[in-house]
């Protein structure tokens, strides 16, 4: 699309940055995309004083050549971070997701923009955190009105989250992403677990394993060692086993949570796949949603909370 047709139909620009990248979109008044830029320049490789000079080199052609007006960026994400470009302080559940008021604005030498950051949200106790993800909650809230929700957002650290009356009323955070890249990568279990490849049935019954004995994790998981030595089982069904017995205690111990309610998958790809099937394999029910959907949608909620508030 021609830069010169996104800058006469720019409005305002939304971003969601990360720890490992940059996502952007040129957005007309009606909430329109007119244009998307990304970059793999996320959280994890920048100082302060290097967001700016990102930004711009992504946006530059969206914007006017002199500063006729300000127009407006809305950032999410990791860039709200104590390390990343300004810190946006967490506001406290329960609260609705996002909140324009709340929003931590970022000094610019650029005229041209005005660049704010979503804040995070935290928990008093037990104590948890979460930043980004508040974004996609208010894009589902807005999908689903004041319904009552449970969501759970799979990753390195999974969210599962308490949807009540268009408020995030309480969440937990489950590490299982990263225990699984830690096991399978830097534990004695690495010399049982392939680097990639599906085995279902392997994952179907580590799941019911430990929806039957989660107490049992942890020798669960030296089995996956013992039956490649003493029966041949190959990586893949180890990589499998790992992934169903770690999905499956992390639903376990959720039970409570999706055991009457269906539950709202906010990703794509194959992580969300298998948390779907480890749901149907557990007796839950799963929607999934498009993660990248819910972030925009978010973004614009903010936006416009913003720009409510600021009238």
């Amino acid at each position: 699309m021609a830069s010169t047709h996104v800058s006469d139909s720019l409005h305002w620009i939304a971003a969601d940055w990360g720890t490992s990248s940059l996502r952007l979109w040129a957005m007309s008044q009606d909430g329109a995309v007119l244009a998307r830029a990304a970059s793999q320049d996320g959280m994890g490789g920048l100082t302060p004083d290097r967001y700016e000079s990102v930004l711009l080199a992504l946006i530059g052609d969206w914007l006017p050549v002199r500063p006729v007006h300000t127009v407006p960026v809305v950032v999410c994400g990791m860039a709200g971070a104590r390390q990343g470009w300004r810190e946006a302080a967490y506001r406290s559940v329960p609260c609705a997701p996002v909140a324009g008021g709340a929003m931590t604005p970022v000094a610019t030498s650029d005229a041209r923009i005005a660049v704010s950051i979503i804040p995070g949200l935290l928990q008093a106790s037990p104590a948890d955190v979460m930043r980004g993800e508040e974004t996609q909650l208010a894009g589902l809230v807005a999908r689903i009105g004041s319904r009552d929700a449970i969501a759970c957002m799979p990753g390195t650290h999974s969210k599962w989250v308490r949807i009540e009356n268009g408020q995030v009323a309480g969440f937990t955070t489950v590490m299982t992403g990263e225990i699984f890249a830690l096991l399978a990568n830097h534990s004695v279990l690495r010399h049982s677990v392939a680097i990639e490849g599906e085995d279902r049935q392997a994952f179907a019954s580590a799941v019911r394993e430990m929806m039957e004995s989660p107490e049992r994790l942890t020798a669960s998981l030296f089995s996956v060692r013992a039956a490649s030595l003493l029966s041949g089982a190959d990586g893949t069904s180890g990589r499998a086993r790992l992934s169903g017995l770690l999905i499956g205690a992390e639903l376990a111990a959720m039970r409570m949570l999706w055991s009457d309610n269906p539950v709202h998958l906010i990703g794509s790809g194959p992580l969300s796949a298998a948390y779907g099937e480890a749901l149907r394999i557990a007796g839950g029910d799963a929607v999934i949603e498009m993660g990248e959907a819910l972030t925009l949608a978010g973004l614009r909620v903010a936006y416009r909370t913003m720009e409510r508030e600021a009238a």
